[in-house]
């Protein structure tokens, strides 16, 4: 129930949520004028809020660079990746394929090939209402590394979690059973704060290796220079700026509730 409860509650709280809870203010009391105006005009507010650029890359942004690339990435005992890079093979799908934050296994491979540590953790489970048959992120990720020529004996499974602290909670079980303390911690940039206070709260020394990036320096640069395409293109609301305050949004709220749940 817990797991249901996290995924579903927040939804009401992120900028679409809130907007189908105002809409359906407006449907329900409709015929009060006054009412419905001002939830209307909240309403317009928050979409232009949540939907400009400025917003969006300002949250985004601070989380993304907390923490940067290494120019080198050092050695260590193992890599853990973070599932959430994948989509199940289901028809009309003939294999495994990556989404959005697919740099997650692809730096991973990279840094395996290079010598950066001689063993991968691929950690990642599947919700029983959300899996397709029995995959889950875990495998998915592993199938893929092994494509990319990363030796299946060299990957290990952890598919026992459902979000991120259980990530750190399983992986580091099995860390634990083979001693290793010093891990290279590869997710997007977006999701590494969240990542490594978990991993560094169940006492592994953590070295963040950092990928998908939605903000780069020249988006940040552009962002604040005054020319005026610019400035009415950043204010015009746009689904691209709503997903990623919205994503932005989801590592602090996750930040929040896993501080008040003793996680981190």
């Amino acid at each position: 129930m817990f797991v249901f409860l996290s995924k579903v509650l927040p939804l009401f709280v992120y900028p679409v949520g809130l907007l189908t809870i105002l809409i359906s203010l407006v449907l329900i009391f409709g015929k009060r004028e006054n009412f419905r105006r001002f939830v209307l005009i909240v309403a317009l507010l928050l979409l232009l809020v949540s939907g400009n650029k400025w917003l969006a890359t300002s949250v985004a942004h601070s989380l993304e660079w907390r923490y940067l690339p290494f120019e080198e990435v050092p050695e260590a005992e193992a890599i853990v990746v973070l599932g959430g890079a994948t989509l199940a093979q289901d028809y009309p799908r003939s294999n495994v394929e990556l989404n959005g934050a697919a740099d997650r296994v692809l730096h991973t491979a990279d840094l395996y090939l290079a010598g950066k540590a001689p063993l991968i953790i691929s950690s990642g489970g599947s919700i029983d209402w959300q899996q397709i048959g029995d995959s889950t992120p875990a495998k998915e990720m592993a199938d893929l590394l092994v494509r990319f020529g990363v030796p299946q004996e060299a990957i290990v499974l952890q598919t026992q979690s459902y979000n991120t602290h259980e990530d750190a909670v399983y992986s580091a079980e099995l860390l634990n059973e083979m001693g290793i303390k010093r891990i290279i911690l590869v997710t997007s940039a977006l999701h590494m704060p969240r990542s490594v206070a978990l991993f560094v709260h169940e006492g592994f020394e953590v070295i963040p290796a950092p990928t998908d990036y939605r903000v780069t320096q020249s988006d940040w640069e552009a962002l604040w220079q005054v020319k005026f395409p610019n400035t009415l293109i950043n204010m015009i609301p746009s689904e691209s700026n709503i997903s990623d305050l919205t994503t932005a949004l989801k590592e602090y709220i996750g930040i929040m509730v896993y501080r008040l749940r003793g996680w981190l």
